[in-house]
């Protein structure tokens, strides 16, 4: 009886749709490697001695943007409009 139930189970129709998500499921993953570790993905790190800027500013500066100080916040800042509650819940025993 184990034997004609393996046998259903291996010649039993459907099986396409499952092996071409697995052939799209490699391809992708091989894919993404591929991309992310090529020899083209390599980081270009240079030295502080070559770096044209020491600060964001002054690459800001460079490129022709207007670097501005940010607004002060306010030394009292405004209470939330919340509902303010009555009397607690649970009052705490004494």
């Amino acid at each position: 009886m184990a034997k004609v139930l393996t046998e259903d189970r291996l010649n039993r129709p459907g099986g396409a749709p499952l092996k071409a998500a697995i052939a799209v499921a490699v391809l992708g993953v091989l894919g993404m490697l591929i991309v992310d570790h090529g020899p083209w993905s390599k980081p270009k790190v240079q030295p502080a001695f070559m770096a044209s800027y020491s600060s964001t500013g002054e690459a800001a500066r460079a490129a022709g943007a207007k670097v501005m100080p940010t607004e002060p916040k306010l030394q009292v800042e405004p209470e939330p409009p919340v509902p303010k509650p009555v009397h607690p819940v649970n009052p705490a025993p004494e």
